[in-house]
């Protein structure tokens, strides 16, 4: 009896040594876990805050608060990204529609698009819009356009009356319908 006494006192401590181990995995799991949640909070945190400053900015301050930086005597230096297309994360690059807004208020992509949908003749398919304004007639860059084109119907600066069709917003008293 003396042998099974001893192979499960040795099974009970190969079973304490592998709990032991897992512990000490979880702790660091739960410890990456934590540090990961932190740095998403910051972020988001991060990502609001910039929204609104960007959103209570006009057009010309963005502008000027982008391109531009001090130098060390305190006057404007531009900038070696001065002009470049920007994409910020979170922010909102197409903004909702307003009296007085002119294309100019767009990102130069979603400007090409408006300019190219209010030059045609009548209501447009994102597969005619796509040459126009450069890019391959691939179905990549035609269903890139189609959702760049629902956004721009979403924010009220184009109208979709028929799926798939789309023209400048008509404007009129209250937000666009296409509007949420």
């Amino acid at each position: 009896m003396g042998s099974l006494f001893e192979e499960l006192e040795a099974r009970e401590a190969a079973a304490r040594t592998r709990v032991e181990v897992l512990e000490a995995e979880l702790a660091e799991v739960s410890g990456r876990l934590s540090a990961a949640r932190e740095e998403r909070e910051r972020l988001r945190i991060a990502r609001e805050t910039v929204a609104e400053v960007l959103a209570e900015m006009t057009p010309q301050k963005l502008e000027g608060a982008v391109d531009t930086h001090r130098s060390t005597a305190g006057e404007p230096v531009a900038s070696a990204y001065a002009g470049a297309e920007r994409q910020v994360v979170g922010v909102l690059t197409v903004p909702n529609w307003q009296p007085g807004m002119g294309a100019e208020a767009l990102p130069r992509v979603y400007r090409d698009i408006v300019e190219v949908v209010a030059d045609a003749p009548g209501p447009v398919r994102a597969k005619q819009i796509v040459p126009r304004i450069g890019l391959p007639a691939e179905t990549g860059k035609i269903e890139g356009t189609r959702a760049k084109l629902k956004r721009l119907v979403d924010r009220g600066w184009l109208d979709e009356d028929t799926p798939g069709m789309f023209a400048p917003a008509r404007r009129r008293g209250g937000p666009s319908p296409n509007s949420r």
